[in-house]
């Protein structure tokens, strides 16, 4: 009797052994594919993965103790590299004519190839083989049935790079004294975005999607893994599958919705709210505005169950204005999306595009551990608010970490800033839904902490944002 119950008991042992084992060998195929899809692109830029890469790669799967933080260090573009893709253009056709008559117009011109970009009725045309861009360029705004053509103008990450503890994030919340980043300055006490105060109020909403239009994000990162709503769509390489093989998207995912009060990594602006990757920019740190359109319209356009798209990130600009990425911003804008983008760190008069596009963007410049602008942030008439980007720590991709550290760094930029001010606007459209995103822009706008020159400036805009009194002292009702 005692065998047969036994046998009873446990009879289904050898089935829940056999579905563990296939649990973990699938577990492990994925992480090893998200792994193989980085050397892939890797490999086809021309960039070797042995070394620093290979032992990264190698040590994922038995990783050796971290015991350090990286400060990412980043060249910037060169002066003088080309402002426009030299193969494609951007043409939109008056809107009397058929979708038949402009396809055969642009036949006419010979192209490689095109495709339009739809709801803002855009052509991507890629110039055919004996003629150039500039050439296609004039003969297509001498047509009178165009109503503009431009370049594909270059993009170029808003970054000058130098957590695992919420001790080293003083732009949530800044004690004062020696701070815990390099070179270990004295930072101003409360200097910084208010964010424990804010998260007594709001912390988000898991159907309130960020969409990070970046360079991908490791969605398989431990403080990120859960946060993230789909691998997303790859721009760049034309599939759907937005992992990061740079480090910039991941970096600035971390900053707005890393996983929060879990006793592990660091603390994200937006707790509670999720993240949708777009992939614009490759691995070498470059973009398009072309990609950037349709990634803003894709992004406008997502949905998943319950979930929505409410605020967009964007840590890129480029210095040219562009009609379509204006007509692009405009249709994300009138679908009730908060739009945020970075000024750019060149140090100059002059804030980037899309920042630049007031009516339907943020534009954020970077402040210090002391409430002072970055000598590097772009500044302008433009300028909205600024946000600590000195020094910020947050994720960066777990494939691409070195053997030793922890899968956090450094970095430095108006990028930083951007994402501080996209997980706020998040915050706040998450606890008001009603709020449209002019009201949630001018909420941002005069609820800083006024530093630099008195009032509204150039280089500080409105001020250093304040989360908490944005969300708590008022009392906003439909």
């Amino acid at each position: 009797m005692a065998k047969t119950n036994f046998k009873k008991k446990y009879r289904y042992l050898p089935v829940i052994v056999s579905l563990l084992l296939v649990l973990v060998l699938v577990i492990m195929t994925a992480q090893t594919g998200a792994q193989n899809k980085i050397k892939d692109r890797l490999a086809a830029s021309g960039q070797k993965t042995s070394g620093r890469l290979e032992e990264a790669l190698k040590s994922r799967l038995n990783p050796a103790p971290p015991v350090k933080i990286k400060a990412i260090s980043q060249p910037e573009r060169l002066p003088g590299g080309p402002k426009y893709s030299a193969e494609k253009i951007l043409v939109r056709f008056k809107p009397e004519l058929s979708a038949q008559s402009t396809e055969n117009i642009l036949r006419a011109y010979q192209p490689l190839h095109f495709k339009l970009i739809p709801k803002i009725n855009v052509y991507v045309m890629t110039v055919g083989e004996g003629t150039t861009v500039e050439e296609t360029l004039a003969a297509l705004k001498v047509n009178p049935d165009v109503l503009y053509a431009e370049p594909d103008y270059k993009l170029r990450l808003a970054v000058q790079p130098n957590d695992q503890l919420f001790r080293y994030q003083y732009a949530l919340y800044n004690p004062g004294g020696t701070l815990q980043i390099p070179g270990s300055p004295t930072g101003k006490n409360r200097a910084d975005i208010k964010a424990t105060g804010a998260w007594d109020f709001a912390k988000g909403d898991p159907n309130l999607l960020i969409a990070v239009l970046d360079s991908g994000i490791d969605y398989t990162h431990p403080d990120l893994a859960g946060q993230v709503i789909s691998t997303g769509k790859d721009f760049v390489n034309d599939d759907d599958d937005a992992m990061d093989d740079h480090w910039h998207g991941t970096h600035v995912a971390g900053i707005i919705a890393a996983a929060t009060n879990n006793t592990e990594g660091i603390a994200g602006v937006a707790w509670n709210c999720r993240l949708l990757p777009g992939k614009i920019i490759t691995a070498e740190g470059e973009g398009d505005y072309s990609d950037l359109i349709e990634a803003l319209i894709w992004a406008a356009d997502y949905t998943s169950a319950q979930a929505r798209v409410g605020v967009i990130n964007m840590s890129v600009g480029g210095e040219e204005p562009s009609s379509s990425l204006e007509a692009a911003l405009e249709y994300a804008f009138n679908k009730g999306i908060v739009l945020v983008a970075a000024c750019g760190n060149d140090g100059l008069a002059g804030v980037l595009y899309p920042a630049a596009y007031d009516q339907f963007c943020l534009a954020v410049a970077a402040s210090d551990y002391n409430d002072e602008i970055a000598d590097f942030s772009n500044s302008g008439p433009e300028v909205d608010v600024a946000a600590p980007g000195v020094w910020v720590l947050s994720t960066i991709p777990v494939a691409l970490t070195e053997p030793g550290y922890l899968p956090y760094a450094f970095a430095t930029g108006t990028s930083m800033a951007t994402p501080h001010v996209a997980g706020f606007a998040a915050l706040i459209k998450a606890s008001k839904p009603w709020l449209r995103p002019g009201d949630i822009m001018k909420l941002i706008k005069y609820t800083p902490d006024d530093i630099e020159t008195a009032g509204r400036d150039d280089f500080a805009g409105y001020g250093r944002i304040n989360t908490e009194r944005a969300l708590s002292p008022f009392r906003i009702v439909k």
